[in-house]
């Protein structure tokens, strides 16, 4: 049976710091899911994401690699029903553009260590104003909508684009919930309004998980 995922505190760390610590220890614990369990939750995982997205006809998404929650499912039933998709495109200098998503096989790595990209012409960042729903990767959130992303800096800078009102979510393991301490973050980060996990939706306001953050915080 695999352990728990348990996170070090990181108060009175640098805020870097603490953030290299905890992708390190998250990172870890991801790896320790076969390929087979990965399969089966990128299912459920994508039947919570419909659940999320609604009526919506365009969204904001990325492409997993590795051992992230995975997306492709999700990818096949959007485009199984005609919705618009961005993704990331990763220009020079990891410049921030999209492009539309068109299918599986379109998708080609363009650079090592980085997700496959659709073909075709790019769209400028501002892009994701259009969207109606972003649906934003991250190694763990806790109960105020911190998200620990991979540390390239990337979404944080476009999720500044997003309008206030667009519903903005993340996608992550169900114990990568955190609730035991407030993620370590910095002026680039950028909270996300809900989450997304293999067996639930839900917004963070007012939640358990912003309930029981609050309290570690007052019992620290």
């Amino acid at each position: 049976m695999r352990e728990p995922l348990r996170l070090p505190q990181t108060a009175g760390y640098e805020i870097e710091d603490a953030k290299h610590e905890l992708r390190q220890v998250i990172r870890k614990h991801r790896h320790l899911r076969s390929r087979a369990e990965l399969e089966a939750l990128g299912e459920a995982f994508a039947e919570n994401a419909l659940q999320a997205i609604g009526d919506a006809r365009s969204v904001a998404l990325y492409v997993s690699t590795g051992w992230e929650p995975p997306t492709l499912p999700l990818l096949e039933k959007l485009r199984a029903r005609d919705v618009a998709v961005l993704l990331p495109v990763l220009g020079p200098k990891l410049s921030r553009t999209w492009g539309f998503y068109k299918g599986a096989e379109d998708l080609q790595p363009r650079a090592p260590g980085r997700p496959p990209e659709p073909s075709g012409p790019t769209l400028e960042a501002e892009a994701i104003r259009s969207v109606e729903v972003v649906i934003a990767p991250g190694l763990a959130i806790d109960g105020f909508g911190n998200r620990l992303g991979q540390g390239g800096g990337w979404y944080d800078r476009v999720l500044k684009l997003v309008d206030p009102d667009t519903p903005t979510f993340s996608m992550v393991f169900d114990d990568e919930l955190i609730s035991s301490q407030v993620l370590p973050v910095d002026e680039l980060d950028v909270r996300v309004h809900a989450v997304i996990t293999p067996t639930r939706v839900f917004l963070l306001a007012g939640s358990r998980l912003e309930r029981e953050t609050l309290e570690a915080i007052q019992n620290a």
